[in-house]
Order: C-alpha cells, then structure tokens, then sequence
C-alpha cells in the first residue's frame, strides 16, 4: 500500500508516533489509508449539510475495512460571490482545491480517497485531483436543493427567483411583497441551486463518467438515499484500493464523450466546457473544443430543465436520473466502464421505465441539437460558448449594436438605469481567465436582462463567463480574451456585431483595414489586482478554449 511509506518499517517509528498521536490504533496500520476530503461550510447551503454525510462515509470505510482521516477544502459559493470582488476568486479555487488535494495525498501517502463535494468550482477541482493523482477515488456529491414553495404552491427556483426578480421588481412587474416572497422561498434549505445550474450538472456527469455511484448525481442532498450512497461509497473506496481502479482506468475518452453528451441532452450549464476540458487534461485525455459541437449536432436535447424550462432536479430524479438519460440516448453513448462495476450499457439497461415527460425519447426531442453550442468568426477566432437550450428561436440569428462596457459593473447599471435597448448587443470585456482575473460569472447582468423583458431582443457578449442559471442570447468564453489583445479589445461602441447561432458565427462587422488600424493603436490596460495570489494567477492561466488552467509552460 502507498501508506506503508509512512507506517512501515523500524525507519517509520516517528511517523507511527505522530499517528498515534492522532488516536490511531495498532490494529489500524495493516488497513488502507482513505483520505476524505470534505468541502463542509457552514456559508454554503450545499455545503452545510455535509457534516452528516461525512459520518456515514466514515462509517463505509471503517465497514469495508479502511481507516479513514478527515481534511479540510475550501468552497465558495457563487450565488453568493456574485455581483462584487468575490467572483474573482471563484474559478481560482478550482485550481487550489486540485492543489490542496493533492498536497494532502501526496504528503500522507494515502492510500484512496473520497472526495465530498457539490458546487461549482469544487467539483471539478476535486475530479482534477483525482485525474492527476491517478490513486483510487470516488467522488460523492452532497445532493440538490428541494424546490422551494409558496403557500399558493408555486415552486420557487433561487436563480429564476431572485437574480430576475430583482430586474423584474425594477420594472415595476412585481411588488415589495412578492420580492420578498421570493427571497424567502427560493432557498428551502440545504443542498445545490434546484436547477441544472452548475453545479448540479457537473455532480451528474461526474455520474455519467463513472467516477460516483448510481443516483449520487441526481438524489437529493435531504434524503436518506443521499445517506446510503455515502456510506456505500465510503465502503466502495476500501474495494477500488483493494483492487487498484484508478480515475484514468475510468475517465477514458469515451467517458467524456458519453458526459458531454448527457450534458447536451439535459441543456446543461455552459461551464461544464471550462471543466471537462481541464480535469481532461488532467487526465491524459485529448478532447479539443470542438468536440463538444460534434457531438451537439448529433445530440438531441431531451429534457426541458430549470432555469430555461419547466422541471426540476427532484423532477429529474424521479424520472430515472442519469442512467434513465444514458437509456434515451441508447447507442449514441459509449459503452465504458464505471468505478462501481456496471458498464454505461449495462447501467441504462438496468432501468426498466423511464418518464418520457421528463426525459424525452430521441423520436421526440424538445429540439434537433444539443443545449451547448461552440461559435466562431472574426470576434472568437479560438472559440466561443452559448447555451443555446436556453435561447429563444427568436435571437438564434440577430444582428445588433455594439454597447461596449470594459467591467461588469458598468453594464450592469446600464442595463438596470434602461440605458440598454431592443437591438443592443452589449459588450462585457476584460473580464476573461486574466483580464479579470477569475472569469467572473455574469449571472447579475444576464438575468437583468431577462427580468427587463429584453430576452427576444438584446444579446450579450463577453470573455467572461455565466452562471449555469443563465438563459437567453449570452455568449462567453471569448478566446483570445481582451487582455491578451483579441478581437473583442477592438470593439467600440455602434459596431454591428452578427450572432447566427445555427451557422456557429459570431462576427464584428468591420472590415479588416479597420481592425489593423485599431489593433496598432491598442494597448494593454493595467492589471486589476496586482497584489495577492489572483496576480499570480493572472501570469500563469491560459485562454478559455483550453480550460482555463494553470500552467508554468
């Protein structure tokens, strides 16, 4: 075992010393090793419950023969990092947790880990670790949120009921009370945003890459099942050990794209081409952007999730969860093997019914594409990403006016004073993996919109990036970014800029002396934040059509 490096041996007796100092036994040296890697916060609803989760991981592994150790990992919570300073450290962390992961189980030489987890940066960074340590690991993802409620019996969505409504109270279309209304139901209690946002689309293609046991992705983080899958995980991670499954033996080519395709079928958040790009890399595995547009064109989209449409993740749940989404698909996934034994195939043949309201058969797709799509042109020469899923028919193909706002916060009090207007197309720049540096989520900005009424007829552009809750003509992920000199620096205000999503352009119309002209006479602003780790982050993170990861190359 790995940890005999630390156990083992006459040369070891300090090492024993300090363990027993820790209260572990004797009896506990012959046994494997299991780090849990817990991301518990009491600031995070999806987080605060984890305290009872990690006691029935503990309980798996001291069942299944290992002797477990708890270690701390940070999280932050989007929702509420949003819309100030805070959103710049968001996309950081993914790279810190991967460190601190690894730094943990490289210098305790452990032996398996399971890596508890749930929101948006924590997953992938947790399944970059995994990637890149390549010992035994499970993840177990903490669960979503029950939808919220209303004595009326609406259900209640927090990004849909709160980020909008703040526009929609601006416009007059809601009043103090019903606000209020929605700040106190939108978040019941805990687990991840009740939507496919992130973070829940992420914890179910963890599912449908094998690496978390059947259901974890979709089961509700208040529910008992919830309990039994981290305790049978805890136990599982004593049999990966045993056996030497490794995350590579399971995180293949064919795992990613049978996660890419679940992700397009469900419409899911747009970050999940940020994160499966890096924790690919991480993993050996060559899957250049583009694929992700393949196989959207071969895709259909199945299901009619929240925040663009009608159900929830309890919804989803219900109606057979990953595996009743890998049986609709049928022959477009790839048969590949998972961490707990079960082949993709043999997994979608193990549901016997599926919810055909919720998750549509490939005869009757809620649309012919998938939810993501990848564009290109003059103005994202390497790349850009929309969630068309979330895209009306009406802004698939629109041509509009440049507004051009060099921060986040500036658009955001154009858009909330009424100074955006139909046919606008607002220009959110410098707001990229360095520019920002943190390619802040525009989630405040885009809901604005959206809560203004202006969804059919203004488009936003950016080299930051969006919350999964977004919807609406928003693209991002520009590469090159602004503050490396890319095209979308070179934009200035009454441009017409082309959005023709189902040809994957996306043009500035202004011819190419004009451009040169401009591109001489550009020069690179000041830095943001020149102090702290975020301006060492800001030197060594690479454009967004790679990941946007840390490299020392």
């Amino acid at each position: 075992m790995r940890s005999d490096t630390i156990k083992q041996g006459l040369e070891r007796t300090p090492h024993r010393a300090l363990l027993k100092g820790t209260g572990v036994p004797d009896s506990a040296f012959e046994k494997p090793f299991i780090g849990v890697a817990t991301s518990f916060t009491d600031l995070i609803p999806g987080h605060s419950g984890m305290r009872d989760l990690e006691r029935f991981i503990e309980k798996g592994v001291h069942s299944g023969g290992g002797y477990s150790f708890f270690f701390g990992i940070p999280g932050v919570c989007d929702g509420i990092a949003m819309g100030h300073k805070g959103m710049h450290y968001s996309l950081p962390t993914r790279e810190l947790i991967a460190d601190m992961v690894e730094s943990v189980a490289e210098a305790h030489r452990l032996d398996g880990l399971v890596l508890l987890t749930n929101c948006d940066k924590i997953t992938p960074g947790m399944l970059m670790a995994a990637a890149r340590l390549n010992i035994p690991c499970i993840i177990v993802t903490a669960g979503p949120m029950m939808s919220g409620r209303s004595l009326s019996g609406r259900k209640y969505s927090f990004v849909t009921d709160t980020f909008e409504a703040m526009a929609r109270y601006k416009a007059g279309v809601i009043d103090d009370k019903e606000l209020k209304i929605c700040e106190d139901n939108a978040c019941p209690g805990m687990g991840s945003c009740q939507g496919l946002f992130t973070a829940n689309t992420m914890a179910i293609l963890t599912e449908t890459m094998g690496m978390s046991l059947p259901r974890c992705g979709t089961a509700l983080a208040v529910s008992a099942l919830k309990r039994r899958i981290a305790f049978a995980s805890g136990e599982k991670i004593v049999e990966l050990v045993k056996n030497d499954v490794k995350p590579r033996d399971i995180m293949t080519r064919a795992a990613f794209e049978n996660a890419i395709r679940v992700d397009l079928a469900l419409g899911g958040s747009s970050n999940t081409v940020l994160h499966l790009l890096a924790i690919a890399r991480e993993a050996g595995v060559d899957l250049p952007l583009e694929t992700f547009d393949i196989l959207a064109k071969d895709t259909p989209q199945l299901a009619s999730m929240n925040p663009a449409g009608e159900y929830f993740m309890e919804d989803l749940d219900v109606a057979g969860g990953v595996s009743g989404v890998l049986k609709q698909l049928g022959d477009k996934i790839k048969d590949a093997p998972t961490l707990f034994g079960l082949t993709t195939h043999q997994l979608a043949e193990s549901i016997a019914n599926v919810d055909e309201e919720v998750i549509r058969p490939l005869s009757n797709p809620i649309k012919k594409e998938g939810g993501i799509a990848i564009l290109t042109g003059n103005l994202a020469p390497k790349g850009a990403v929309v969630k068309q899923s979330g895209v009306s028919a009406a802004m698939m193909l629109f041509e509009g006016t440049a507004r051009c706002f060099d921060a986040e916060e500036k658009a955001m009090a154009a858009i909330m004073e009424g100074k955006i207007t139909s046919g606008d197309v607002v220009v959110i720049r410098y707001e990229g993996p360095k520019g920002g540096p943190g390619m802040r989520e525009m989630l405040a900005p885009t809901a604005a919109i959206m809560g203004m009424g202006l969804g059919d007829s203004v488009a936003l552009v950016t080299d930051g990036r969006f919350s999964g809750g977004t919807r609406g003509p928003c693209i991002g992920h520009i590469s090159p970014e602004a503050a490396e000199g890319g095209p979308i620096a070179l934009v200035e205000e009454g441009d017409r800029i082309l959005l023709d999503i189902p040809n994957r352009r996306l043009e500035l119309l202004v011819d190419d002396a004009t451009l040169a002209a401009r591109r001489a006479a550009w020069k690179a602003p000041e830095a943001k934040i020149r102090t702290g780790w975020l301006a060492r982050y800001a030197k060594l993170v690479t454009s967004a059509h790679t990941g946007a990861v840390t490299t020392a190359d």
